[in-house]
């Protein structure tokens, strides 16, 4: 017999109870689970509400407004992100990293009309979230197409020569200013870093004889290089040894004046005290030149005959000793 009521309605089963507390729960809990969010390290999110940009938010743990209102896009504004040409890096990430076509992306024709297999690389990062969302349809796709036709201009300017060997650098240079003025100008919101060649060669029927004039061009420039050591080793030494040649001289010639110079006032002081007593100083000179040349005769001696009377002298022999038998 069933209970009446005293509020006047019919009560709802039991059972009907638990499934609308476990509904009110799976609500609770789907609300909880699409209102929270993380943004990894590297990453910015730009927050959507029913489709329209509202703002941006760091990495870390957010809530959004859940069941859809709110739309997150993880953008990775901290990553290196890169472009390759002519080639693929196996286990890329990155859906713009490699062209649809490699082979047709690296051959070019350059400027004096000769075929090169140009291999490239573009690394860039995102700065603007909001802008390289929705600015414009497929900025990865637009910064490879900017890339391909910025290169096949500059290769188109210059000969194979050029790119092959001294040209490098240059066109990267070129290639870069050139990719950051057109993302400017496009509003892509990203910022390229760097270009880089990586293998520029020609194609495989002719790459035998590129390889023998590189061979040709690095012998040469041995060449030059060891005659230019060789020089350097040289002129620095033959300057040096005629430097010292010049110093050597020059201290001779030094020297013979400062004796000639010398000389001249011996002879001087000489010839003064000559002039106060000629015969005194000729006896003298006489006696000194004597006196030098003397111990060098050995046994025999020379006598001035007008000067005997004042020179004690041996007695002379008369004749020359004989000899024993």
């Amino acid at each position: 017999m069933n209970t009446p009521n005293p509020w006047g309605r019919q009560a709802p089963p039991p059972s009907l109870v638990p499934l609308g507390y476990a509904a009110a729960l799976a609500l609770v809990l789907a609300t909880v689970w699409s209102a929270y969010y993380t943004v990894p390290a590297e990453s910015e999110g730009v927050v959507l509400r029913f489709g329209k940009y509202i703002g941006k938010v760091p990495p870390g743990l957010h809530f959004k407004l859940p069941f859809g209102i709110d739309r997150v896009i993880k953008v990775p504004t901290q990553r290196q992100l890169k472009l390759e040409f002519g080639l693929a890096t196996p286990g890329y990430t990155n859906p713009d990293q490699v062209g649809a076509d490699p082979e047709k992306e690296k051959s070019m024709v350059t400027g004096d009309l000769n075929a090169a297999l140009v291999e490239w690389v573009v690394q860039y990062r995102i700065t603007e979230p909001e802008t390289y969302l929705f600015a414009v349809r497929g900025p990865g796709r637009t910064l490879r197409d900017l890339s391909e036709s910025v290169m096949r201009e500059i290769i188109g300017d210059r000969t194979v020569d050029e790119i092959i060997t001294i040209g490098r650098q240059e066109i990267e240079d070129t290639a870069l200013a050139r990719l950051r003025e057109l993302a400017q100008r496009y509003h892509l919101g990203l910022s390229v870093n760097q270009v880089q060649l990586k293998n520029v060669d020609p194609p495989e029927p002719v790459q035998p004889s590129f390889n023998e004039v590189n061979r040709a061009q690095q012998d040469r420039e041995n060449a030059i290089n060891l005659a230019n050591g060789d020089y350097n080793k040289a002129v620095p030494r033959a300057r040096g040894e005629a430097e010292q040649a010049i110093r050597a001289a020059e201290g001779y010639r030094f020297k013979r004046i400062n004796e000639a110079e010398g000389d001249a006032a011996a002879f001087s002081a000489v010839l003064e005290q000559y002039l106060k007593a000629p015969d005194i100083t000729r006896a003298r000179l006489y006696l000194e030149a004597l006196g030098e040349a003397l111990p060098k005769a050995k046994q025999q001696i020379i006598v001035d005959e007008g000067v005997q009377q004042i020179l004690p002298m041996l007695p002379l022999p008369t004749s020359a000793p004989e000899k024993s038998p």
